[in-house]
């Protein structure tokens, strides 16, 4: 059963729940509007495949797609627990739809029982920034998207003694989620299921098991950079950095980085990016090797009152 849709929509445009064939609609979308933003698009398609088939996530309550008259996706919102992604076409901009598809997301966050709701716009989105503060949000925390450049084969540091590397192989999933998410809860607001975060990461069709090298200290793993290599991109991609608290300090970090580095380059990739956030504290960690910020977005997020 599909949840409640919106009552009014301007003129012409009509919506439903999405459904898995309309990744590639939904992407284009993105694409479309992370080139108005940002002057390229980034995001892949398997990563709006992922969020569609997300372990509780119902597309026929949990998505809603907005097309124009000719059938052509104009708007798309996405919304599981607390966290939601609004997005309108640029050549739709300025109807209202924005404003509709952010009150259908606050409606269904809070059928979910969330107490409060967060999505992240980037810097450069001025007007959905200004439509977020209208609507009482408030900002949480900075992303950096951060990048460098490989014109040359990086050199890639030996590791610190006692801690072997060597690259991501069948079997080490359930280790390098533990690791990942133990790392990553001393600031995520929720700890992932193992099928969340597999859906995110290692079962990706654009993960890369050679640009993710792990360090282990005997047969333990005690640290891990998982890498997405997307296909028609000039750059690798690094999707998590993790270092397990009692070996950190030591530069695991470090020595993984170039590692991933070094294959992106060996693979003809001349540049590779990361996300991190200010929750994070590793900023100062990619400025030292020598990464650069690109652009920035901001986390958005306001308590939901419920009736």
């Amino acid at each position: 059963m599909s949840g409640p849709l919106p009552e009014r929509l301007p003129g012409g445009y009509r919506c439903r729940p999405a459904v898995l064939a309309d990744a590639d609609a939904i992407h284009r979308l993105a694409a479309a509007c992370e080139r108005e933003r940002d002057g390229r698009a980034v995001t892949g398609a398997d990563r709006i495949s992922a969020e569609l088939t997300l372990p509780g996530v119902r597309p026929e309550s949990d998505t809603l797609i907005v097309y124009d008259g000719a059938g052509g996706a104009a708007g798309f919102g996405w919304v599981r627990g607390q966290r939601a992604r609004v997005q309108v076409h640029p050549a739709h901009q300025g109807r209202g739809l924005g404003g509709v598809l952010l009150a259908w997301a606050e409606t269904r966050a809070r059928e979910q029982g969330s107490d409060r709701i967060a999505q992240t716009v980037s810097d450069t989105d001025r007007a959905a920034a200004a439509l977020l503060r209208a609507c009482g949000y408030s900002r949480l925390v900075m992303e950096w998207l951060l990048e460098i450049a490989l014109p040359d084969e990086p050199e890639v540091p030996d590791p610190p003694a006692g801690i072997t590397v060597r690259p991501f192989r069948h079997g080490d999933e359930q280790a390098a989620y533990r690791l990942t998410e133990d790392a990553f809860d001393e600031w995520q607001p929720r700890r992932k299921s193992y099928a969340e975060w597999a859906r995110h990461t290692v079962e990706r069709v654009t993960f890369l098991p050679a640009a993710s090298p792990v360090a282990l200290a005997g047969d333990q793993m005690v640290g891990a950079v998982l890498s997405l290599d997307a296909p028609g991109h000039d750059e690798g991609y690094v999707e998590r950095v993790a270092v397990r608290h009692d070996h950190r300090g030591r530069g695991i970090a470090r020595t993984l980085l170039w590692e991933a580095f070094r294959t992106f380059h060996q693979r003809g990739r001349p540049a590779c990016t990361l996300w991190t956030h200010s929750g994070t504290g590793a900023l100062s960690l990619y400025e030292r090797l020598g990464m650069t910020v690109r652009r920035s977005s901001t986390v958005y997020c306001k308590a939901l009152v419920t009736d």
